[in-house]
Order: C-alpha cells, then structure tokens, then sequence
C-alpha cells in the first residue's frame, strides 16, 4: 500500500529530503474475464513481480495467456498470426474486431475513422500539424510537460504554432484553469497532453477551442481506455497503446472524418491520415501481433463491463487521500509530526536532516509498517 495520493496514471511522490525521492507509477490492467473468452487467469503475483512500467506496461494476465495458447497455430489456421498475410481472412477479421470493440468501449460514431498506425505518439507530433495545417497556418498549444514540449518542437517545423499557457515556470506541476488561456483567433487547432507522464499532470477536464473552426487535439496515450471520454469533443486523439491496452508498435488515431484530405503537399503518404483511412489501415503492411494483442485487451476490457467499470477500479486504486490523512492524524498521536507534504506535491514527506536522530527514523519506519499491515 502507498502512503500517499495515488493516480491510476501519474507518479505519487513520498519525499525523503536528504536521503531517498520515491517515485511510483500505475498502470491500468484487467482482471479476471469469463473463462469462455479466455484461458484461465493467474494473478500478476504468480509471476513473481509487479510490473509498474510506464511503458511498454503491464498486460493483462488473461491476454497473455489467450495470445500463449494461438501463437504457435492461430485458431487452426495453421500458422501464428505473426506469420500470415495483414491482407488475408484471419487477420482482416482480427483487425476489424479490433476497431469495433474500439468503438464499443469509447462510444465512437461513423462521423470518426479508428486507425492502427505505426511510429508511436512521437510520429504524431509530425503527423497533426502536416495533416491539420498548412505552413502558415496558426495552432495553440497548451504545455503542461514533457511530451507537450516535444509536440511544439515538431510542430514548428511544419506551422506556427503558439504557446497560450506553460507551466515551465512552475516546474509543471498544475493544470491551467481553462479561463487562463488566451486562445488564438484564426488557430487550426488546440493541442494538449491528457496526462503527463513525466511530472504527473493529468487533465481531469477539457477547454473548449474558443473559434468555431478549430478542434481539440490530444496526446491520450498514458491514460487511453482509463475511462470513459467523450470522443464527440475532439477532431484528433491519438495514442501509444504501450499503456494501456496494448504492446508497443502501433499507436491509435481517432480522427474527424472532415479533417481528412488536407494534408500538406510535402506529407510523406505514411503520415496522411487519409491514406490509412482509405484503406482500413492497410496502405501498407501494419504492426499485426500489436494489433492482434490490442484486440484480447479490448475484449478483456468489454468483458469486465467497459471504460465505465474501469474507471471505477482505477479510482479505487488511486483514492489513497482519506488514507493518507489517516496515516498522518495517526502518526502525530505517536509523536510524529509534520508529515504532510508540500502544498504543490501533496502526499506525505519526511525530512531527515542532520538533526533528526536514527531513532525517530526507526520509529517512523516501524509505525509505516504497521499501518500498512493494518490498510493492506
């Protein structure tokens, strides 16, 4: 158990000044799913460890186990899914259950094309501009961390885009309040990163593009299929699946169907949106195993009733906050006192410096123990 306030996808920090900085991530996975799907499921424990990655990530135990069972001949087919045709029977079948348990699970209507692409989050930095602007053309970003950062830096080689609120001058450590922003008349577009995995920020709402022909834009790759979204406010969601719901080499775009055909006239054809969609994302041959272990997760997902149950178990898994406060009205009963973290962190820091004897450390180690034992 962590003694301090756990997000399903940002780091939680317990401070030890002077001594240790720890650091913890969580990543989503799936439980138990009907035997009928899927081979019997082991607890993550039965592998000796617990994979806290932020990515590639943790997998499903039922998933890998399912993917176990086909990999050596897929479903009497005679062949692994690794080896046969991205064009034949079998995998066209698998692809297009993929999109639509997609679908399924994130309520995407026919107005958006789903498509399984190459290149992770990174290549999209390059792909949203080339696709969604031309040269001259204006774009706000909001940056609240380090891959938000890396998106500008793309995008000024391809258009002009602008920052309306940084939080680099408070090391990143909040979300804008959308009333911040002074959005850009005439912006093609307002991108953000729905959460950043690096310092721990995480949108918890959406702004709105202020201009009528503009869309919103989001990197969703650290908190993809975490919960519940609602796609009808985006143009362009794109996300590594190395998260959340998938293994690394293909990464998802949810795109607005209007926004297709207009990328710039130098957009290598792998980066136009277009092109993939024309073709059901088989202009060229795709990253198949990826997609096929995409689609036992969006099926172990659909099984244990959707985004909405998820995102139940992940606040379950982050709602540490009475428990913390817990932990601190305890320890200051036992003489511990001051514990509760800085204002811009939260969580729970204990500084020993010079002064602070070995025995108060001791005792404070002890009593850690104890509550957790007590909280397990």
């Amino acid at each position: 158990m962590a003694i301090a306030t756990l997000s399903s996808t940002s780091p939680t920090h317990l401070h030890f000044h002077s001594s240790t900085f720890w650091r913890r991530r969580f990543s989503i996975s799936c439980a138990a799913v009907t035997p009928s799907s899927f081979s019997t499921f082991l607890a993550s424990s039965d592998r000796g460890i617990y994979n806290f990655a932020a990515g590639p990530a943790t997998l499903p135990e039922s998933v890998l186990l399912k993917a176990q069972s086909e990999l050596y001949n897929y479903r009497g087919s005679g062949m692994s899914i690794m080896e046969m045709s991205h064009r034949g029977k079998e995998f066209d079948a698998v692809i297009k259950k993929a999109e639509s348990d997609l679908r399924s699970l994130l309520s995407i209507s026919d107005d958006f094309a789903v498509l399984f692409l190459q290149g992770g989050a990174t290549t999209q930095f390059s792909a949203v501009p080339l696709n969604l602007c031309m040269p001259e053309d204006s774009a706000d970003y909001i940056v609240t961390g380090s891959w938000s950062v890396r998106a500008l830096k793309e995008a000024q080689k391809f258009c002009k885009p602008n920052v309306i609120w940084s939080g680099k001058s408070e090391k990143y450590t909040r979300i804008c309040s959308f009333d911040e922003i002074p959005q850009t008349l005439g912006a093609k577009y307002l991108h953000i990163c729905g959460n950043e995995t690096v310092q721990g920020v995480e949108f918890k709402d959406f702004p709105n593009p202020m201009n009528k022909s503009s869309i919103l834009v989001a990197d969703m790759s650290s908190n993809f299929c975490s919960k519940p979204v609602d796609i009808s406010k985006f143009g362009v969601i794109y996300a590594g699946a190395q998260k959340n719901v998938g293994p690394s080499g293909v990464t998802i775009v949810i795109i607005r169907r209007d926004l297709l055909g207009h990328a710039q006239p130098i957009t290598p054809v792998t980066l136009d949106y277009r092109a993939h969609a024309d073709t059901d994302s088989l202009y060229n041959t795709p990253p198949c195993f990826a997609i096929y272990i995409c689609s036992l997760v969006f099926e172990c997902l659909l099984h244990q009733g959707g985004l909405e149950a998820m995102a139940k178990k992940n606040e379950k898994k982050a709602g540490k906050s009475e428990l913390e406060k817990k932990f601190i009205e305890e320890a200051a009963k036992e003489g511990m006192v001051q514990l509760k973290g800085h204002l811009s962190v939260g969580g729970v820091r204990a500084s020993i410096y010079n002064a602070m004897p070995l025995a108060g450390v001791e005792k404070l180690v002890a009593f850690m123990k104890d509550f957790q034992a007590r909280h397990p």
